[in-house]
């Protein structure tokens, strides 16, 4: 019988539930369990939290909330632990875990991997003049943290060694479970289908629940919110895996929801480029082999890139928020009313003490569709939440924000009540700064059993043209205006309907009928900085040429024309019967540079799955594929 390997995620973030890793400790028959808790925002709180204590700067939660609890049981059932908890103090981390196995009185030999931290080298990039890798911007002045995302190999590398738990530093996701796999089935680095398959698989768990059923677009088919499971991946020697969860948990393990967790975050589908290999996941394949259970193969690789992406987060200013309810009759053009009069009181006065106005201001009146823009179809709604942010370079002139605030109460729209949170204390605002940087120049290592192992990097010939970092693309399909006009004023061809689209289109005299993407297809979104990700997956083949024809860039620009200030692209992914979307500049600067309720894009998708799109009209008709679609509901 072919040897699997079985790998849970226990946590997709940092802040996620410790039952996860308790659920798959006790009832997920694992191999290894990966955590993974690191984001670019996390990644400044980290060096923020160091530069007040030098024991601090790793996810704390991992060591007293995970492992304390569970580390009798991990050592009794032997199973391998793999996280990037370190954050940006992994040996600080690991003091802590290993003063947790005394007092426990577990024996488990903990790994460091370093060599992520760039934070030295500050001063030589800016001499080489190294530019952000999107904008080309000159390298900011303060500088918060410095840190290369690392691949898997320095993690088998630890593993190899006998370490039973592997603590990192900024690594790629999916080097969590990457790594595991080159050590069990000797994968080696020439070997890159295979690496992009494990990659995949890393891709695939390293959310937690979102590969589950959580944040599904079909919601209604997924259960037990209150206990979901946590995923697990059966893994083999040749690349492909089966995604499941443990028997008795709520959520659901469908080809739907691996594929919308398949094109989250992801650019190119023939290109995302990672530190160990270039992965090529077009064309992966998904099969349902059993109840919430699914089986992936189909990923391809090539070579690395000779760069590491490097991402450095920086302070720029302070921001400040607040949110207050309002009722009423045209409650909606109250909050706004309110909104203007608030933000144009306060900068009087701030300007007043000496200040300059507001660098940056954001007004989203929740509940009238703010998120939709033009699309928006809420009508005069009664009851909305209204929320102000602000931004400034001055910390002291937020504090005249704040202050004025609460004024509104008594001088302006009757029905404002619900302040939360009483007034907002300004908060830094830390902007990410990406670039490449080679990585001949950034030597990796392992401590183990007081050992120090150096890992080598192996890396492509030199001619290797310039990349756009982990998940970005050298060569991406861009659509013009041109392009995009001639495909929406046309219909689909047939050749869209047989070798490209799948199933069959309606001939151009046909009467057509529109009806909102959600119809027709299901997706996620999700960010990279300050580029918006959509994936658009077809519910049915034969709906894929109707998709294409309506989802042309131009006119997914114009349908996020609020919030889209770039480019927008669109990536065909025939494997999954879908499109990738990038909403360049999509994000009003992304993270906690965003003054927007939704900085990292979670809504898009959902906002999306309103845009209308043309169908045969003889499709709503009894019989059709769309029988039971509402006709009211139809845009």
């Amino acid at each position: 019988m072919t040897r699997t390997v079985r790998i849970g995620c226990g946590a997709g973030f940092w802040g996620d539930t410790p039952e996860g890793p308790a659920q798959l400790v006790r009832a997920g028959g694992i191999d290894y369990l990966v955590m993974d808790y690191l984001a670019e925002i996390t990644m400044s709180i980290l060096a923020r939290m160091k530069a007040k204590r030098a024991d601090l700067g790793y996810a704390t939660d991992f060591v007293t909330m995970v492992m304390k609890p569970l580390a009798r049981e991990i050592a009794d059932k032997r199973i391998r632990v793999v996280t990037n908890a370190g954050g940006v103090n992994p040996d600080a981390c690991r003091d802590a875990l290993l003063a947790v196995f005394r007092d426990v009185g577990v024996d488990l030999k903990v790994a460091v991997v370093r060599g992520d931290d760039l934070s030295g080298q500050v001063e030589r990039y800016r001499e080489q003049d190294v530019r952000e890798m999107f904008s080309g911007a000159a390298m900011p002045a303060n500088v918060a943290s410095v840190n290369a995302y690392l691949g898997a190999f320095p993690i088998a590398a630890a593993l190899d060694a006998g370490a039973d738990v592997v603590i990192t530093g900024r690594v790629v996701d999916s080097a969590v479970v990457l790594g595991p796999l080159i050590h069990e089935f000797g994968w080696g680095p020439s070997q890159h289908d295979l690496l992009s398959a494990g990659s995949l698989c890393g891709h695939v768990l390293e959310c937690g629940t979102q590969v589950t059923g959580g944040i599904f677009t079909d919601w209604r088919e997924v259960s037990g919110w209150d206990d979901m499971g946590f995923p697990i991946a059966e893994c083999s020697a040749d690349g492909s895996f089966v995604v499941t969860k443990p028997a008795g948990t709520g959520g659901l393990v469908s080809t739907k929801t691996v594929a919308e967790q398949i094109v989250y975050e992801v650019g190119d589908p023939t290109r995302y480029v990672l530190p160990d290999v270039t992965a090529d996941w077009s064309a992966v394949r998904l099969e349902q082999v059993g109840s919430d259970r699914v089986k992936v193969t189909g990923a391809r690789g090539a070579a690395p890139t000779d760069s590491y992406k490097v991402s450095l987060t920086y302070p720029d200013g302070y921001r400040a928020a607040v949110t207050m309810m309002i009722a009423g009759r045209e409650a909606a053009a109250k909050a706004r009313a309110t909104a203007e009069a608030i933000l144009a009181r306060s900068e009087r006065l701030m300007k007043a003490a000496g200040f300059e106005g507001y660098s940056d201001r954001s007004i989203e009146v929740l509940g009238s569709e703010t998120n939709y823009g033009e699309n928006a179809r809420a009508g005069d709604t009664r009851e909305v939440v209204l929320k102000i942010a602000v931004r400034h370079a001055s910390k002291d002139a937020l504090q005249v924000f704040g202050r004025e605030i609460f004024p509104a109460a008594t001088s302006m729209a009757q029905g404002l009540t619900g302040f939360a949170g009483g007034r907002p204390e300004p908060q830094p605002v830390i902007r990410l700064f990406s670039f490449l940087a080679p990585k001949i120049e950034i030597p990796a290592e392992v401590e183990v059993d007081g050992r120090t192992i150096e890992v080598g990097v192996a890396t492509p010939p030199p001619r290797t043209p310039p990349h756009k970092g982990e998940g970005g693309s050298e060569t991406s399909r861009l659509f013009t205006s041109t392009e995009d006009e001639a495909q929406a004023s046309a219909p689909p061809s047939p050749l869209w309907g047989g070798i490209e689209g799948g199933g069959s289109v309606a001939p151009p005299h046909d009467p057509l009928a529109t009806v909102p993407l959600i119809a027709i297809a299901h997706g996620r979104s999700g960010d990279k900085g300050d580029i918006g990700n959509i994936g658009i997956l077809a519910r049915k083949p034969q709906y894929l040429p109707w998709i294409r024809r309506a989802t042309t860039p131009q006119a997914v620009a114009r349908y996020f024309a609020h919030f889209v200030r770039g480019e927008v692209e669109r990536f065909e992914w025939p494997g999954l019967e879908g499109f990738n979307f990038l909403l360049h500049q999509g994000l009003g600067g992304g993270g906690i540079a965003s003054l927007r309720h939704d900085p990292q894009g979670k809504a898009l998708a959902q906002i999306m799955m309103d845009f209308p799109v043309q169908v045969p009209a003889h499709w709503l008709d009894a019989g059709g594929p769309l029988e039971d679609w509402n006709k009211d509901e139809t845009a």
